[in-house]
């Protein structure tokens, strides 16, 4: 298991990007959670299989049909097993 740790800078905030990410991450089986940060740009923290996780950010970067990702700033690291779903702050 491993750990997805990305910041997504753009128009990513007031568009569903959040529900967008959420949605994504279930349904790909990842647990964690996704957040709006305070100059605009978007966290997301997720945790599962690297295959689900790279999945995912290649979701990320498409963003949904309302948002504009300009650049991703993502880590993968080891699990710290801390979630037992994925949550949208």
């Amino acid at each position: 298991m491993k750990r997805l740790e990305a910041i997504i800078y753009g128009f990513v905030q007031g568009v569903g990007f959040r529900y967008f990410a959420r949605r994504n991450a279930l349904v790909l089986g990842l647990v964690g959670y996704v957040k709006n940060l305070s100059d605009g740009s978007v966290e997301v923290v997720a945790e599962g299989e690297i295959e689900k996780l790279k999945e995912l950010l290649e979701i990320l970067k498409k963003g949904n049909g309302y948002s504009h990702v300009e650049k991703i700033n993502y880590e993968i690291k080891d699990s710290k097993n801390k979630f037992n779903d994925f949550y949208a702050f």
